[in-house]
């Protein structure tokens, strides 16, 4: 894939998602009202088709847009 089908937004939303973060943690992290981060994961899954957040990260791992999260990750 050359091409980013994601934003960086939406794939900012996921990268705190796939450490487990909430719509609420991430929105607090980032800024953002957690209305706002929902609209984000939205529209990835939307992009990705597939439903549901968990499938939305395994999809963006699958396709090489999301590193993989690992509890010995040194990144917060």
């Amino acid at each position: 894939m050359t091409q980013t089908p994601l934003t960086g937004r939406e794939l900012q939303c996921l990268a705190w998602v796939s450490r487990g973060k909430t719509s609420w943690e991430t929105a607090t992290i980032l800024g953002l009202s957690e209305r706002t981060v929902n609209f984000h994961l939205c529209n990835a899954s939307r992009k990705l088709n597939v439903y549901g957040r968990q499938a939305c990260v395994a999809r963006a791992i699958h396709l090489g847009l999301l590193e993989p999260f690992t509890a010995t990750s040194t990144t917060a």
